[in-house]
This record gives structure tokens, C-alpha cells and sequence, in this order.
């Protein structure tokens, strides 16, 4: 039965292959602060390219940039999603999957997209835990895991103010003690604010991230749809980012029309930033994911345009006012990179290049052909803002060449020691990214074979408000 299902989805990509388009601009040409633009390119059969799953090999593991070495912090985890590095030093790791959604994409559209998310490993079922891995040893390799907590819904972002530990579960964010140390969590949540998410949660990932002070928490709230397909009214209060009172769960939409918005940092001069997925089905070029400053009640763009301008037609009826005072996004990061995951470059401890930046987890495409996305890169800042200089690859070879892929990356954090965690969903692996300096390079144990560690594992358990961001240039360019 299994062989058939797997022929079956074997099948279903090569038919899929078929159908859409090919890209006739590079990535590197929809990114940056000036992206090249062409005209959209629908086709009856969206352009569907999925890289299928296939494990890591024991004796490979992702290329790491010059100057730089990797090592699996933690394996044989259940797709981790999602970090938080602990003030002690502790990682918190999402184990997570989209919750059931009975409504969302009926139909023939709907059964192909699941098929396409099953070969692409990403329709596992959830397991719902926060685990915490440690490096007892600081040798750069964890060698304890507890669960922290279980029976979460589809938990994502996770952030700690104080003794407080706030989850964002794709319905609720939920508040638990935390007593530095601790390996589990027995206590139930206490529910903050609830969070959209019924039937359909379309985009059903919920990041969190702190003001300095700990009195605001800062959420993401992708769209319910690609571009506003299923209406408006199920649209309330998403494709933005929340802003959330800590103490009395009262909250305001912070910023909108950010189809979905899932990166969160701060910017050494406080303000807010994030990493927007853009809509799909305009052809391969088409649109280019983004990250952008984030302006206290700014509009970015969605459903109506995208980009600043560039309207989308597939949206009736229009509506010129609101596109007129969309948003220009500062930086794009190529189309259909699937940007996920966002770490600011402060404390990190990797070769100079990488001091003022950016790092992003970019999940990779299924709507473009050739592939794009499927790396870890870096966006070079000068001060506060992007150089507008190319971005730097940190962590490439997830794909094997042949048209599948090892793995995918998602989310990123700087550790305490200042190295750079990925979290590898389908490859259910974090990996750890340091400087390659002997001076700096952690024991022999660290540079171990994939594998070599997950038999011992078996069967152990901001003091201001946000400033407002940077608002570019109204002008986009048109179709050239």
C-alpha cells in the first residue's frame, strides 16, 4: 500500500510538472531593494516543482559558507520548526505541523495540494511539544532532551519575558511559569488572547516576539487564503501583525496587508522587522518574498497590490485607495523562497561579513521552476537597514542535485554561545553553524557523522515601544 501511495504521488508531480511555467528571470533578479519585474504569468494549472523528501545520508549534512563549519546540534526530532535559545543557554525546539483544516483548499485544487505537501514531507501529523535540548557538555552537540510541554495545538512562536513562557498555539497564545532550569512544565497554560484560526487557517503558523519591556508581545497573523479568494470576511484581523498587552490580552492590529508574515526581530535601533511570504500562482517570476521594516499602522499591499503598485488584478473588486497607500517592502528576498525563518545578526560570533545583518531561513518554492529558496542566507546591513548589497549564503546543499531534498529550513537563532541554530523540518534535524577558527571550534565530539549521537538519545527523555520603521520611497517600478 505504501509503494502504490508513493507511486501514485510519484505520478501526480510528474503530470504536475507538466503544467505552469518556467521562470525566465533568476532569483538574484527578484532580489534586493529593486527587484526586476515582469508581467504576471497565470496559467490555468498553477506551476507546481516539489523537491521531494529524502533522508539525509548518514555522511552528509548541509554545505556551510567559507569560513564556517556545521554540526548537528540535535537529530531524530519530529519537524522542528521553530527556536528559542534560553538566557541558561537551553534551546526550545517547536515539534509542529499544520492542525486539521477541513476547509481550507476543497476540492480538486485542494486534494492536489495535499498530495504535493505529502511528497514535499510537510503533511506529517503534529506532534504538539515544545522539547528542550541542552549541551550539557558545551561541546556544541545537546546531550539531554525532555519535552518541556505537551498537548499544544500546533504550538509555533515561543518567547520568555521574565518567568513567564508565552506560546503561540495556532489558536491561542498561552502564558506558563518558567523557573530557569527546568525540564518540564506540568502547569496548564493560561489563555492571553485568543488568535484566529477555524475551519479553514489557511496560514496557521503564529510567531511571537517581546518588546523590551515585556509589556507588548508582537504576533503574526498570516492571510486565510492566497489572495483573498475564500472573501474578506474570513480575512478579519489576519495578514497582519498583532499587537498584544500582556497583562490584560487586549491587542490592535500593529501592521496589515503582510500576506504572511512569519519572521520577527528587532533592528539595533528597536524597530521592528519581519519576513513576509507573497502570493502564489502569477507565474515562477512572481511575487518576490520580502523583509521589511514594519511601521506602526502600515499597510503592505495585500490583497490588492503587492510590492507598492503592482496591482493584482485576480482581486475584484479593486481598490485604488488602498493600493495607493501600500507600503513599499525594504528588501526582496526572491520569488517563492518561502522566507520563514529571522534572527538578527547581534551577538553572533561567525566571520566578520556576518557581523550586521540579517539571517533568514528560507523553506523553499513548490510554485517556481527551477527551485528557489531551500538555504539559510544572510542580508548585509549597513547601520539599521539593508546595504542593499547581494545576500550571503550561510547554509546551502539542502537539495541533492537530483531534482529532491535532504531537508528545509525554517526557523534560525543565535545561541548563547553566538553560533547560528537551523531548524530542519523534513530532515527533523537543528543544525549548529559556527566559526571555522580552530581557536573557536568546539571538541571532537561536535564533528561526529550524522547519526552518531541518536542512539545515546534513545529513550531519554524592550524598555521602549517599537520605533516606527523606515518608510522608503512610495515609487515600484512597473513591468519591464
Amino acid at each position: 500500500m505504501k509503494s502504490a501511495s508513493m507511486a501514485l504521488l510519484a505520478a501526480t508531480s510528474w503530470v504536475l510538472s507538466a503544467c505552469g511555467d518556467t521562470a525566465r528571470l533568476t532569483v538574484a533578479d527578484g532580489t534586493g531593494p529593486h527587484p526586476r519585474w515582469v508581467a504576471p504569468h497565470p496559467t490555468l494549472i498553477p506551476t507546481v516543482n516539489i523537491a521531494p523528501v529524502r533522508a539525509w545520508p548518514p555522511d552528509r549534512r548541509p554545505q556551510a559558507a567559507e569560513g564556517t563549519r556545521v554540526v548537528a546540534f540535535a537529530q531524530g526530532l519530529d519537524h522542528p520548526r521553530w527556536l528559542l535559545v534560553l538566557p541558561n543557554g537551553d534551546v526550545l525546539v517547536a515539534e509542529t505541523n499544520a492542525p486539521e483544516r477541513p476547509d481550507d483548499s476543497p476540492g480538486l485544487k485542494g486534494a492536489v495540494a495535499r498530495l504535493v505537501m505529502k511528497l514535499a514531507g510537510a503533511a506529517t501529523p503534529s506532534a504538539n511539544r515544545i522539547t528542550l535540548l541542552r549541551d550539557r557538555r558545551g561541546d556544541g552537540v545537546a546531550d539531554e532532551r525532555h519535552v518541556l510541554l505537551s498537548g499544544l495545538t500546533s504550538p509555533f512562536g515561543m518567547v520568555l519575558v521574565g518567568q513567564d513562557l508565552y506560546v503561540a498555539n495556532t489558536d491561542a497564545i498561552l502564558r506558563f511559569p518558567y523557573k530557569p532550569g527546568q525540564t518540564r512544565i506540568s502547569e496548564p497554560g493560561i489563555v492571553v488572547t485568543p488568535l484566529p484560526a477555524g475551519r479553514i487557517n489557511h496560514h496557521w503558523t503564529k510567531n511571537l516576539l517581546a518588546s523590551a519591556d515585556g509589556r507588548k508581545l508582537y504576533v503574526t497573523v498570516g492571510s486565510n487564503s492566497n489572495v483573498a479568494e475564500n472573501g474578506l470576511a474570513v480575512e478579519a484581523e489576519r495578514a497582519a501583525i498583532w499587537e498584544v498587552d500582556t497583562v490584560s490580552g487586549a491587542h490592535r492590529v500593529f501592521a496589515s496587508g503582510l500576506r504572511n508574515p512569519v519572521g520577527l526581530a528587532w533592528a539595533s535601533d528597536g524597530v521592528l522587522w519581519t519576513v513576509v511570504n507573497e502570493r502564489d500562482e502569477l507565474g515562477s517570476d512572481l511575487v518576490p518574498d520580502y523583509l521589511s521594516s514594519v511601521q506602526d499602522g502600515g499597510y503592505y499591499g495585500w490583497p490588492y497590490s503587492y510590492f507598492g503598485s503592482h496591482v493584482d488584478e485576480r482581486v475584484q473588486p479593486p481598490n485604488p485607495e488602498r493600493v495607493a497607500s501600500a507600503l513599499v517592502p525594504d528588501y526582496a528576498l526572491g520569488p517563492h523562497t518561502a522566507s520563514l525563518g529571522l534572527a538578527a545578526s547581534q551577538g553572533n560570533r561567525l566571520p566578520s561579513r556576518f557581523a550586521q545583518g540579517m539571517f533568514i531561513g528560507q523553506h523553499g518554492s513548490w510554485n517556481r521552476r527551477p527551485h528557489s529558496g531551500y538555504q539559510v542566507i544572510f542580508v548585509p546591513f549597513d547601520g539599521a537597514h539593508p546595504s542593499g548589497a547581494p545576500p550571503l549564503a550561510v547554509l546551502t546543499g539542502f537539495l541533492d542535485g537530483e531534482g529532491g531534498a535532504h531537508g528545509r529550513p525554517v526557523g534560525v537563532a543565535i545561541d548563547r554561545q553566538g553560533d547560528l541554530l537551523v531548524a530542519d523540518d523534513v530532515g527533523n534535524v537543528v543544525w549548529r553553524v559556527s566559526s571555522a577558527d580552530p581557536l573557536a571550534r568546539p571538541s571532537d565530539r561536535a564533528r561526529e557523522p550524522l547519526g552518531a549521537v541518536v542512539q545515546e538519545w534513545m529513550g531519554k527523555p524592550s524598555a521602549v515601544r517599537p520605533a516606527p520603521g523606515r518608510a522608503r520611497d512610495q515609487a515600484s517600478r512597473g513591468p519591464e
